[in-house]
């Protein structure tokens, strides 16, 4: 078990957290959410010990072991990664140590026997005889080939050292884990073998994560840090943030009896725990609805920006985009080759490929920000296309401005009342309009290009990766605007909730070609078809 009591964390006048009381349970996944700056991780680093809380403290089970993913550490550069996994449960690589060191001396005494005895004994009792296949079982399960397991940690490129860390932090099945964006850098095949790892975990698992997918498959119980306190709900993510919404309409409703909102809450819950049992979610494998208590429940005091694509510069008829042929190469290596296909009107397309490069390079191409080597491309004469790029900067940097003169720039109404109020509603208020926009932060960036899209009013939406640095609150209006846009839309993400309650057709692109399929994204990812398609087209044979 691990406990928090009375605990409270001020810098100054500011208070993040004010007298938590809190207790965390063997079996149960809690997923730790709040606003940005709301103290997410600062509260995993009061828990492993790295921030000192002003008052309170922190208590685990006795004989309980921590582990912590430490995601820009330096520590191990001069560590293999196999042995960087091990290093994770510190006790056993301890006892490694000291045997070793023990049979490496010259004059071996009998208390010197007696002493590696006892260590053998603790070593085999931690299942230590296993400690190097497990830890290579976690690096292949996360990406890391075996040819790179005795590598030094700084020969790794960052992504390799990213999932180094993330073994090293699973090993050893700790009784507590604490996980501060594990997905960070992984690949959708990786998250799920993540997903369905801590799915099964019987042990105690804290996560940060911005992955609502991710979040919705492991979490047993929502920990959501709002008004200075944390509070623990049963259920999974969506489920906490469907409650919130109904609770928040329901409270601008003060004329409702209070018996119809009891009933209506009940009708929700009954219908999601039927959709939930239907699904392999650690919330419904556990049966955790089963204990919501409506009393808990209370609306969130987060606000959420207006993400709005809907005001078109015009209605877009039949013809949208004809691609034929189209091929680039980059440093003489292919992207992708030879690509035709035609848009609809109206589709949602999820645009992959393996590499990242590839992706970004098409919408530049479709934005006439970089020249195909061969093809070609044809808006229709009605389409207005507008383009969120994966790297923002070149909008912000050498740019002398203030917020609202930066959107101004985009705006038909050059009012600066219009543009304060613009601002408003995607979060930016009072002296935060006029910050200079080269000190904005990734995510206020992003937020900014999001307002300049709308601005522009575009009938066909390209976006490459648009939930980078967006908190979760963005992420969830993003993606509500992008369900709700009557227009067409060409995107990229890693986000799986993005992709699969928003896609209608996917387009895989590739060195060796195109594969187009009408579906959503989890049918495509599930489809066995597809893989021998994939390995057609690279001139493989299906394993």
């Amino acid at each position: 078990m691990l406990s928090v009591q009375n605990l409270s964390l001020r810098y100054g006048k500011r208070v993040l957290f004010e007298e938590v009381n809190i207790r965390f349970t063997e079996g149960n996944c809690y997923g730790i959410i709040g606003a940005n700056g709301a103290g997410k991780s600062t509260f995993l680093k009061i828990l492993s010990g790295d921030i000192e809380a002003t008052t309170g403290k922190v208590e685990i089970s006795k004989g309980q072991r921590m582990s912590v993913l430490k995601q820009h550490n330096t520590e191990y550069n001069e560590v293999a990664a196999l042995q960087t996994v091990i290093r994770g449960n510190d006790e056993l690589y301890r006892i490694m140590e000291a045997k070793d060191a023990i049979y490496a001396k010259e004059d071996f005494t009998e208390e010197d026997g007696l002493k590696a005895g006892e260590l053998e004994g603790q070593f085999a009792e931690m299942d230590g005889w296993n400690a190097e296949s497990d830890a290579a079982t976690l690096l292949s399960n996360l990406g890391i080939t075996e040819d790179l397991h005795y590598k030094l940690v700084k020969e790794l490129d960052g992504n390799q050292r990213v999932r180094v860390l993330l073994a090293q932090a699973l090993f050893g099945n700790p009784d507590i884990l604490l996980l501060d964006e594990p997905t960070n850098d992984l690949d959708l095949e990786t998250i799920s073998w993540l997903e369905e790892f801590l799915a099964d975990y019987e042990k105690i698992v804290l996560v940060v994560s911005h992955d609502r997918h991710f979040l919705d498959a492991v979490c047993t119980h929502v920990a959501d840090i709002d008004f200075g306190k944390i509070s623990i709900y049963t259920g999974n993510y969506t489920f906490w943030y469907e409650t919130s919404q109904l609770l928040l309409k329901q409270r601008a409703e003060q004329n409702k009896k209070a018996e119809d909102k009891i009933a209506e809450l009940k009708e929700f819950i009954a219908r999601f725990s039927a959709n939930a049992s239907k699904s392999k979610q650690a919330t419904s494998r556990k049966k955790a609805l089963d204990k919501i208590k409506l009393d808990e429940m209370r609306p969130s005091s987060r606000k959420y920006p207006a993400i709005l694509f809907n005001n078109q510069v015009r209605e877009a008829g039949d013809q949208i985009l004809e691609v034929n042929e189209l091929s680039k190469t980059l440093n003489g290596e292919p992207l992708f080759r030879n690509i035709s296909f035609d848009v609809k009107r109206g589709q949602k397309i999820c645009l992959l490929a393996d590499n990242s490069l590839a992706t970004t390079a098409f919408y530049q191409i479709l934005s006439a920000e970089v020249t195909a080597d061969s093809g070609s491309y044809k808006w229709g004469v009605t389409i207005t296309p507008t383009y969120l790029p994966n790297s923002n900067e070149s909008y912000f940097i050498g740019k002398d401005l203030n917020l609202i003169d930066w959107l101004r720039q985009y705006s038909e109404e050059k009012d600066e009342t219009f543009i304060r109020g613009f601002l408003g509603r995607m979060l930016f208020s009072g002296d935060e309009t006029l910050k200079q926009c080269t000190v904005l932060s990734g995510g206020e960036k992003v937020r900014c290009m999001l307002s300049r899209m709308m601005m522009l009013k575009g009938n066909v939406l390209l976006l490459d990766e648009p939930t980078n640095h967006l908190d979760l609150e963005s992420i969830t209006a993003l993606n509500n605007g992008m369900k709700e846009f009557r227009g067409t839309i060409i995107f990229t993400t890693r986000d799986h909730a993005l992709a699969e309650s928003v896609a209608d057709r996917i387009l895989e692109i590739s060195p060796n070609g195109l594969i187009d399929r009408v579906m959503s994204f989890d049918e495509y990812r599930n489809d066995t078809r597809i893989k021998e398609v994939r390995a057609e087209l690279n001139g493989l044979q299906v394993a």
